[in-house]
């Protein structure tokens, strides 16, 4: 399928910017995210009659499925409890946008695609030398941790640590052995973990060994003693490193004194005030077990509890700090098996295709499961699925990685019979 040079390169471009500016400049993720809408809403307008072009929602069907589950979802039950909140469409309508997007990129060629890649490190890199240049004075601390003016500083951290990551993820499509590609991906990483380390999103460093297990698989270091010895090695002396700073000690300090006081009957630190509220969580889905009590309802019916002096006032609260959670009280049910074909949308085709000899492929799947598996991690302990700058942001990254993988297994399957027909034309004694 042959599209106007110019779609090509805007596409190219915005997906540049896209990751790149997503934690340095409110709304610019979205600004980006909805010029790709508009050009792929264009191209299927205009394609609407040309064979296969919608094939890929069918094609990814749990992908399809996974985007579009919440949204219809909360539809139905605010139909059903008659009550109308139309915000709540917003952050998860990017899932449902992401749809038209995927099947515009999917018919790009997949070196066009691949620029987003770079685009996360550009991201990483901006946020750490952002993070060196403005800081308080004083510097950053505890007190005052490293955010931006738009999202408090989980969110923040936990987005500043997957764009350092993505960075290695996607390197294995471009070239890794140029020491300059390298070198910069490597920079991209280190600013994007020292943002991430500044701003003590300690619920978010649970993903660091699950990244560290990716990467092992993607690039094979068990493959060879020696490769493993000099991994293992670098993991060791990165990980005692960061465990003797004192922030880290500090935040994982704060960890075992909450779970002290805890035991000691006080609640009334981060992790008691959040236990508190998955509890009441819980609480509200044995009452409402099939549809919960509506979606952007969990802080009204936690003013009643507190009330009723069945929770304290401490947790009355818009989130339950837990996608699950929060899921589990709103949505009943119904919600957590949206939840679950959301994982199981994004994360599936990824996880099928990670053992592909073809290095652009494997590398999207790779940075695909660290999309997928993070949005897990991170929504344990806080709502992933809440703000937009977050959403948009996954939204693009799930549906450009699997278009990489479906443009790219394209391409082999049509430069394989022009091989083919080569080496037949150009064997001595065979006749084509």
């Amino acid at each position: 399928m042959i599209f106007a040079p110019s779609l090509v390169w805007l596409s190219t471009v915005l997906l540049f910017f896209a990751p790149a500016v997503n934690l340095v400049w409110r709304g610019g993720t979205g600004y980006c995210f909805f010029a790709i809408l508009a050009l792929a809403l264009g191209a299927a307008v205009a394609n609407r009659h040309t064979p296969g072009y919608f094939s890929g929602l069918r094609t990814y069907r749990w992908f399809t499925i996974g985007m579009l589950a919440f949204v219809v979802a909360i539809a139905v039950q605010q139909a059903v409890l008659g009550y109308w909140i139309p915000r709540q469409f917003d952050a998860l309508s990017r899932f449902v946008f992401a749809l038209p997007v995927f099947l515009l990129l999917r018919q790009l060629p997949s070196r066009h695609l691949r620029v987003i890649g770079w685009g996360c490190a550009a991201g990483a890199l901006a946020v750490g030398i952002w993070a060196l240049v403005d800081q308080p004075a004083g510097g950053w601390t505890d007190a005052n941790r490293l955010n931006n003016s738009y999202t408090n500083a989980i969110p923040f951290g936990d987005t500043a640590l997957l764009l350092s990551f993505l960075s290695v993820f996607t390197l294995g499509w471009d070239k890794p052995r140029d020491w300059r590609v390298l070198g910069l991906r490597l920079l991209a990483m280190v600013g994007g973990g020292y943002a991430s380390y500044l701003s003590g999103s300690r619920g978010g460093w649970l993903a660091v060994p699950v990244f560290v297990i990716l990467l092992g698989m993607q690039y094979q270091w068990h493959a060879h003693k020696k490769r493993l010895l000099i991994s293992t090695l670098a993991i060791v002396i990165g990980a005692g490193a960061l465990l003797s700073t004192e922030r880290i000690q500090k935040r994982l300090d704060a960890v075992t004194t909450d779970v002290s006081m805890l035991h000691q009957g006080d609640d009334y630190t981060s992790l008691g005030l959040r236990l508190q509220l998955w509890n009441a969580s819980r609480l509200i889905f044995t009452r409402h077990p099939v549809y919960g009590i509506g979606k952007g309802r969990l802080v009204d019916e936690l003013g009643l509890l507190a009330k009723r002096g069945e929770v304290k006032n401490e947790i009355v609260n818009e989130r339950a700090h837990s996608d699950f959670f929060s899921t589990l009280a709103e949505m009943g049910a119904i919600g957590v098996m949206c939840l679950l074909l959301f994982y199981y949308g994004i994360s599936v085709y990824f996880w099928r295709h990670r053992l592909s000899n073809d290095p652009v492929i494997r590398a999207a799947s790779y940075a695909g499961l660290a999309v997928a598996t993070s949005t897990v991690i991170f929504g344990l302990t806080i709502d992933v699925l809440v703000p937009i700058m977050v959403t948009v942001l996954l939204a693009l990254l799930v549906a450009t990685f699997l278009a990489v993988i479906d443009a790219r297994k394209r391409e082999l399957a049509t430069a394989q019979p022009a091989v083919s027909r080569a080496g037949i034309q150009t064997t001595p004694g065979v006749k084509a």
